[in-house]
């Protein structure tokens, strides 16, 4: 088993977010109250989207005031916020223990729908050359709660310009599958129809390809959707861009990624950034479509957003249209689905840990 990283518990009040329905029906049996009450505090609670604390109608008073004197608002305060042009919008959020993490809310082409990006560590400790979050190091995981508290801000974000906050993927800072437990307990809360009310089809967690995590994830039985970051065709190439690839060889990853999808019946999504003169060649399109072979896969080709100097000194450049238009016809000529995600937030730091390290050590920004 590949060990997760250690981290620090946050400190501060207790919030709503870090509790299920049947850890705060516990605590309130413990207060000497009906435990049916949790449920009623929880839904009024995800209904305002967080704000505050839950109206207290139908509670017995004294119940209604120790919530609110045992429980923090909110464990997340806004400490940066940026609106690209093309109206995504990237959050900076700080947590109780002063900690910052990245949350991202992206336009739908509906109007009346928006998808969040989630963080699910403070940091990144998976060491990924081309990419702005492994750059301040890992720090800590994410309680349950406090990713909640992210999808809770991206909501009120949506609702503000007359949107739905209509799915969520967890491709933020950090790596999902070594925070697995803390991300199975928020998934839960988002899919629940009495919490987040999202649904289970309406969440892809994702992942640099941590073996033994996606088989954790396809033994939980849960109908979410799975992405793996492959960014190279070959183990060289992977292991010079992502770290982790001397650790898993392609080979084990797809076969990890094969047993999730034969479990769900639904393709797996493989994330394929392309970077100039590094994995974006015809040979290299070849090479991937050899790898993939017939498997009923989906690559999800991504634009690279530049980040300066890599921790290896090196200076990524996204591909030119030119050459990522072929990359693409050379997939699809070999009869495999292959789409660009559409560019987000050119004009602001739209790459993972951008915003976090333009602001490390601020107290306060918001735009």
């Amino acid at each position: 088993m590949f060990a997760p990283a250690s981290s620090l518990p946050p400190t501060g009040p207790a919030a709503l977010a870090d509790f299920d329905p049947a850890g705060l029906a516990q605590l309130f049996a413990g207060w000497g109250y009906k435990p049916s009450h949790a449920a009623r505090v929880l839904r009024a609670f995800y209904d305002g989207d967080g704000r505050g604390h839950p109206a207290a109608a139908g509670l017995p008073a004294g119940l209604g005031e120790r919530v609110r004197s045992e429980f923090a608002a909110g464990a997340a305060t806004l400490a940066a916020r940026q609106v690209a042009g093309d109206g995504t919008t990237k959050l900076l959020l700080r947590l109780g223990d002063g900690s910052t993490v990245e949350s991202v809310l992206m336009p739908d082409f509906r109007a009346d729908r928006a998808a969040g990006c989630l963080s699910s560590q403070v940091g990144c400790a998976m060491g990924c050359d081309f990419c702005a979050t492994t750059k301040t190091g890992f720090e800590r995981n994410l309680t349950a709660g406090e990713i909640v508290e992210q999808f809770l801000a991206l909501r009120r974000e949506a609702h503000a310009v007359g949107r739905r906050l209509q799915t969520i993927v967890f491709m933020g800072m950090g790596e999902p599958l070594l925070n697995l437990d803390a991300v199975l307990a928020a998934v839960r809360r988002l899919a629940d129809n009495s919490l987040g009310a999202l649904g289970w089809r309406q969440i892809t967690v994702s992942t640099v390809g941590i073996v033994p995590g996606i088989d954790a994830l396809t033994a939980t039985g849960l109908n979410f959707h799975l992405a793996v970051s492959l960014h190279a065709p070959d183990d060289a190439t992977r292991a010079r861009l992502l770290p982790m690839g001397r650790r898993f060889p392609i080979a084990d990853i797809l076969a990890a990624a094969d047993r999730f999808q034969a479990r769900r019946g639904r393709p797996v999504t493989i994330q394929y950034c392309l970077l100039a003169g590094v994995n974006d060649s015809p040979e290299h399109a070849r090479l991937l479509a050899e790898v993939l072979g017939s498997r009923r896969m989906h690559i999800n080709l991504l634009r690279y957003n530049p980040t300066g100097l890599s921790l290896r000194g090196i200076a990524y450049e996204r591909s030119s249209d030119e050459t990522a238009e072929a990359f693409a016809a050379g997939l699809r000529g070999r009869g495999l689905v292959a789409h660009f995600r559409r560019s987000r937030g050119p004009d602001i730091d739209a790459a993972c840990g951008q915003l976090r390290r333009r602001n490390e050590g601020l107290v306060e920004k918001s735009g």
